[in-house]
């Protein structure tokens, strides 16, 4: 790996069902949780509050031996909350405003950036997205946004100008629809897209069908899930998916094995109930395949 961390930068926040369970995780919080697990000491950078729920956060990290020395305690807001109702049977969220992840502060001392991770949910109030501008001012060698368009915190001029910072962008096959309205269909639209943000890599998911890797070198790559595996939870898999590749650019894997060890892990994780895994075990038969250092 080259010098400095991964920064991962965003949300972490609780999913309260209605009957009273609550699930801890947020986008840029999972994928800081894998790349912990895998050996990588992530500089994982938001805020809580300070009430029980962000004692939680910081105990859980804790007890993962996460780095916790850039997580931001608010005196007034709370830690993120998202709300779960079922309509019909579908999942319908309500994602509570002015969270202590809303506020997160610009840090006098700054990062020492190899590769930066964030999405666009955390940078819907000013505070934040300052902060965020702060650390790409210092230039890290890689920029990797994932995109969540979660309505109605998301702006499309605005998110289309954040992607102009970017290197590599993830986003799924609807969100690339709603980015770009042209008339190209599959691959075509992902190489226009990568062309209209002069990205280094564009990833696209495909849920069950998979995902392709499209890159400004015109290296054009495509996966499958694991078949005949057991899913048990779907929710998290996109995560899962972002965290191993950048876990591979970080220690520049070929792409393709990238990619495909990216669809392995998610695979893994969907026959999990959750968006994490709290047992090492599980991350250890990825970390030896791989011949990650422990």
């Amino acid at each position: 790996m080259k010098h400095g961390c991964l920064c991962i930068f965003g949300e972490v926040l609780f999913d309260h069902f209605p009957d009273g369970k609550r699930v801890l995780g947020g986008a840029p919080f999972n994928v800081a949780w894998h790349l912990q697990a895998f050996c990588q000491a992530p500089c994982f950078i938001s805020r809580v509050g300070n009430d029980p729920e962000g004692d939680t956060v910081k105990q859980a990290m804790h007890d993962w031996n996460m780095r916790t020395d850039k997580l931001q305690i608010d005196p007034q807001r709370p830690t993120g909350r998202v709300n779960v109702n079922f309509v019909n049977g579908e999942p319908e969220y309500d994602i509570s405003e002015q969270c202590a992840y809303d506020a997160i502060a610009v840090e006098p001392d700054g990062y020492d950036c190899h590769l930066l991770y964030h999405g666009s949910l955390a940078l819907r109030e000013s505070t934040s997205l300052q902060a965020i501008e702060s650390i790409k001012s210092a230039r890290p060698d890689i920029v990797f946004i994932d995109v969540n368009l979660r309505p109605p915190w998301w702006h499309k001029t605005q998110l289309l100008d954040m992607l102009d910072s970017a290197d590599w962008v993830k986003l799924n096959t609807d969100e690339l629809n709603l980015l770009d309205t042209s008339n190209k269909q599959g691959t075509e639209k992902g190489k226009q897209f990568l062309n209209n943000h002069k990205l280094k890599g564009l990833l696209v998911t495909h849920g069950s069908a998979g995902a392709e890797l499209i890159t400004a070198n015109g290296e054009h790559y495509t996966i499958r899930p694991t078949e005949n595996i057991t899913v048990v939870d779907t929710v998290g898999a996109g995560d899962a998916f972002a965290s191993v590749m950048i876990l591979g650019l970080a220690n520049n894997w070929p792409l393709d094995i990238t990619l495909e060890r990216a669809q392995d892990f998610a695979s893994g994780l969907v026959t999990h109930r959750g968006a994490i895994v709290s047992e090492p075990a599980f991350y250890l038969a990825f970390i030896e395949s791989w011949g990650l250092e422990i």
